[in-house]
């Protein structure tokens, strides 16, 4: 194994910040366990400096991405990778995007014949008249902003009380919300790292909603691993979990969310192209589950690190180089200035 200097990105601009440190520390130190020469990448924060700033003074060989969220999770920092020629963990640009725009995702998913709950969308300015856009759609219903993760605003409700509640707090994180039939059944993750199932996990939150304190609070959430599913049908759910990631054209790892109904069905919610490594996340239950342990995880999503762009690298021109003309250097103190920190001169005339 080649030991790399790693750039560990965490942090970000979104609500998911404070998770998104927590896996990145934990990232850090498992790669400094394994010998490589990890460098902290903190960005998102006011007093930090701007992502690639900071990756330029790193001098990172390669970057795993623990980020969540928007600009982290979106394509937004993918994009920046390519543009830096940074080889980087997790899906590309466009895998990115499509699997944090959860109406986007769903399209997907319906195009290529994956199952998922029916939906429909609201947008800010349609609050007011949400009992139209509702309709005869039905309780209960769950309700999620459009573009954030690890559940944050994410409500369930059965009433039309409920309901204007529960997309009035969800138009707080994103300027139109999901609404989506709420499936009874066992919610069962699939982890997929490069392509190959690593195994699934069953979760039973004791609120009844796996919300954002359901995911990060210890004690809230029961486990399975494997889930309470028969065998014959655990293959079928995996199955699905492959088919949803192949269908935004997901790399590295990645986690599915799935719905297992007690009348044989099952529903892909969406899929999470950065899943948390943190202490209670599911990816690291997965992988210990099937004897693979946390640092050894680590390593093997860094492993996957790739550009996805195949971004044409730039040509010197033909011909003999030009001749730059003569330039008086300039000295403070006796020390010469490099002719590039000159100030640009205004064209006269």
């Amino acid at each position: 194994m080649t030991k790399r200097r790693v750039g560990v990105v965490m942090g970000g601009w979104g609500a998911e910040r404070e998770v998104s440190l927590r896996t990145g520390e934990g990232v850090a130190a498992a790669l400094e366990s394994r010998g490589h020469d990890v460098v902290r990448v903190v960005c998102g924060d006011d007093g930090d400096a701007a992502l690639d700033v900071q990756l330029r003074r790193a001098r990172v060989d390669v970057v795993f991405l623990a980020l969540h969220g928007r600009g982290g999770e979106d394509g937004c920092a993918q994009g920046l990778l390519e543009l830096l020629r940074i080889p980087y963990t997790g899906s590309g640009v466009l895998a990115s995007a499509l699997a944090m725009d959860k109406v986007k995702a769903k399209e997907m998913f319906r195009l290529h014949n994956v199952p998922t709950p029916p939906y429909y969308v609201v947008a800010r300015a349609q609050l007011g008249e949400l009992a139209e856009v509702h309709g005869s759609f039905g309780f209960p219903v769950v309700v999620k902003p459009r573009r954030e993760g690890s559940s944050v605003g994410v409500g369930k409700c059965a009433s039309p009380e409920e309901l204007v509640g529960a997309v009035t707090r969800a138009l707080d994180h994103d300027d139109s919300v999901l609404v989506e039939r709420h499936v009874p059944g066992a919610e069962v993750h699939v982890g997929i790292l490069d392509g190959q199932a690593l195994g699934a996990i069953e979760v039973v939150p004791r609120g009844g909603l796996y919300d954002y304190t359901a995911k990060y609070t210890p004690g809230q959430t029961d486990y399975f691993c494997p889930p309470r599913v028969p065998a014959t049908r655990l293959r079928g759910v995996v199955n699905l979990g492959l088919c949803a990631a192949r269908a935004l054209s997901c790399t590295g790892a990645c986690r599915i969310d799935v719905i297992v109904t007690p009348g044989g069905n099952e529903y892909v919610l969406e899929v999470n192209t950065l899943p948390g490594m943190t202490a209670t996340s599911l990816l690291p239950k997965i992988a210990a589950a099937c004897g693979i342990d946390y640092p050894s995880l680590c390593e093997a999503i860094l492993d996957g690190a790739t550009l996805h762009a195949a971004l044409p690298r730039t040509r010197a021109p033909a011909g003999p180089p030009r001749r730059r003309p003569a330039r008086r250097s300039r000295s403070v103190v006796g020390e010469d200035l490099d002719p590039s920190d000159a100030e640009p001169r205004r064209a006269a005339g």
